[in-house]
Formats: C-alpha cells, structure tokens, sequence
C-alpha cells in the first residue's frame, strides 16, 4: 500500500546557496554591501537632482548664501587695525599700503599680499600680520633705523646701516645728527662709511661728510674745505695714520688742502695755495731770482 504522506525535504543548502553564502561572507563582498550600495544609492540620487539645470542653479545660490552667511557671522570680522612698532608717519604709510575698508570678512582678507604691500615700504625692516580674536588685524613692524644721509641724483635719502633706503629728507638740516654721503654707489657702501667715521671720532666735528670717488674708495671732507683721500683698501688704519698725526703734530690745523693717503706707504701732503706761494717764493730767493 503506497504511503500518502508528502516525502521529507532535505534541510541541506545547495550546492549552489552553499556558494552564495560563502561568497556573501567574504570581505569584498560585504564590505560592498555595506559602502558600496549606499554610495550607489546615493550618487544616483545626486545624478537625477544635478542634472537638471535649474535644479543646479538653486542648489549653487543656497551653498553661496550659506558660505556668505557663515563667512559675515561678527566672529569671523575684523573691525580694528592695530599697528605696533611703527612712528605715526610709518604707521599712516602701512595704512595705506593695507587699503581695507573695514569691516570685512577675514575670509577676504589675503593676507599674502598685504603682508607683501607692507614689506615693500622702504621704512619697514620686518614685518607680521595675524588676525587676532576680537576682530583686530595686528601689523607688527620693525622699523629701519636711519645711520647716514645719502645725496643722490633725486635728492637726500635716508639709509640705514646696510644701506636700505628709509625715506626721503626733505632738508639736510632736518637730521643734523646723521653723517652725510655723496657721491656714485655711496648708498651701497654704508657700512665701510660707518667705520671710516668710528674711527674719525676724534675729529668728528670737523667732518662734513665722505665722498665716494670713483664707486672705488672715499674722501673725508672737512669743514675748511680740507680732504683726506683714503685708499680702496684697508682705509680705516689709514685714516686713524691721520687722525695720530693730528693729535700729536696738528696736522689738520696746518695750511693743508689735502693729505693723500691713496699709497699708505707714501703719504703726500698737499699745501694751501698760501702755504704754497710762500714756499715758492722762499726757493726762488734761495736760487737768487727776483
């Protein structure tokens, strides 16, 4: 008698689910699942909302009202500017090189090119910008000193110790303090022109300034029209020669147009046009002409 009951289902997976599962269980596989079909998902979305133009248009003004919104919160503004290390005179050049009209944003602020527009002055050594909590821009400067006056072909300038332009002088007698220097290339011989007169101390107040002769060597110029021509090399031990013989034979209060100490080895003094026709006159009654 056949049995009429329904025969019993193997519980066993096949052979091809048994694959399946496996393969479901690999880290590719799931690691897919998992990132990569909500990635899928979501670019999809993103293609059918972007590819409309209009929708493109909207999307892009929001994202800028957004970015504008943020970008003009009061945190993110700077209202002050705050200038340290500078003279008031500096302080209104740097101002004018920023050119901001504040308030503004610091996320407009580029801060590359202000920082250029301020090293470029001619009074600034060093400089550093940073926008500080409270809205405040901080410029912070370091000043060249002025060592000496240079007159130049376009007027007097003042230079600082490495020679680096500062400003211009309008009148000589405005920094009476500061030595003068003339002549072509002085302004890129400062520092040789600031040793030559350490070593003048002595008779500081006599000097009216250096020349430079050539762009090769100086002359110091006294107050009685009076030179001391200085070699191109080692000028400062031939000019404290002099100073010595100053000091122990007054030689600069003699009738001297000039002491030549181009050849150290071969000092040459050159008379006052008196000094000079006395001496001439004195040899010519020694060799007996009227």
């Amino acid at each position: 008698m056949r049995s009429l009951t329904a025969p019993r289902r193997d519980p066993a997976p096949s052979r091809l689910s048994y694959r399946l599962q496996r393969l479901a269980l690999t880290p590719m596989v799931r690691v897919a699942v998992r990132r990569g079909l909500p990635l899928l998902a979501l670019l999809l979305v993103l293609a059918v909302l972007l590819g409309d133009a209009d929708r493109r248009a909207v999307l892009t003004d929001r994202i800028a009202d957004l970015r504008m919104q943020i970008q003009q919160r009061d945190e993110f503004m700077v209202h002050e500017i705050r200038i340290d290390g500078a003279s008031d005179l500096v302080a209104a050049e740097i101002g004018r090189a920023l050119a901001l009209d504040l308030p503004v944003s610091s996320f407009d602020l580029d801060l590359e090119a202000l920082y250029d527009g301020v090293a470029r002055l001619d009074a600034v050594s060093r400089t550093d910008l940073r926008v500080r909590p409270g809205g405040v821009l901080e410029v912070r400067v370091v000043q060249r000193v002025p060592a000496a006056i240079w007159r130049g072909p376009t007027g007097l300038h003042l230079l600082d110790a490495d020679g680096a332009r500062v400003a211009l002088l309008p009148r000589r007698a405005d920094r009476p303090e500061l030595p003068l220097l003339a002549g072509e290339g002085a302004e890129r011989a400062v520092p040789e022109a600031l040793r030559i007169l350490d070593a003048a101390r002595p008779i500081a107040g006599r000097i009216r300034g250096l020349t430079r002769m050539g762009e090769r060597r100086w002359d110091v110029v006294l107050d009685n029209g009076q030179r001391i021509l200085l070699p191109r090399a080692d000028p400062v031990p031939a000019l404290e020669r002099v100073v010595a013989l100053d000091a122990a034979r007054d030689l600069l209060d003699r009738d001297v147009a000039a002491v030549d100490m181009r050849n150290p080895a071969r000092p040459t003094l050159r008379l006052g046009a008196a000094t000079a026709l006395r001496l001439r006159n004195i040899k010519l009654t020694e060799l007996g002409v009227d």
